[in-house]
């Protein structure tokens, strides 16, 4: 007889990941880290434990995004009162608040849940190629999401 492990919380051993996102292309860069941060990476996976990794992603102003979705594509915002619908497109975005682009992207890659919740929390995004996370000994995770690269 076939029978499923399940992991306990008690043998859950989270490790740190570092990703380059220069030239990085937004989806296919969020894709992957969405699925390192949930866990399914790993041969353990369980959907009711948060069993993912923590990731720290730098150079966050650097992703590209394909087509014309550098002027063409709206983030909106409402402040929940009348008439107070803002939007901003990605180019005014990145000037502004370039991790911000990458957050939202993973994010709503993630479950909407509690348990999604958990697991963006674990999602560290900086601007640029420095980050406060050095103690923790991160690895670098490759993702080849590289703009012309060809699989």
């Amino acid at each position: 007889m076939k029978q499923t492990t399940l992991i306990k919380t008690a043998d859950i051993a989270k490790k740190w990941y570092v990703v380059d996102a220069t030239d990085a292309i937004l989806g296919r860069l969020s894709t992957e880290v969405a699925t390192v941060l949930r866990g399914k990476h790993k041969p353990n996976y369980t959907p009711h434990i948060n069993n993912g990794d923590h990731v720290i992603i730098i150079n966050a102003e650097k992703v590209v995004l394909s087509g014309k979705k550098e002027t063409d594509k709206n983030y909106y915002h409402h402040s929940m009162y009348p008439g107070g619908l803002k939007s901003r497109n990605v180019k005014t975005q990145r000037e502004l608040f370039p991790e911000r682009i990458v957050e939202r992207a993973v994010r709503l890659m993630l479950p909407k849940n509690v348990q999604g919740g958990n697991q963006y929390r674990a999602l560290h995004v900086y601007a640029g190629p420095e980050h406060p996370h050095q103690a923790q000994n991160p690895e670098v995770l490759v993702i080849n999401t590289r703009k012309g690269d060809k699989k």
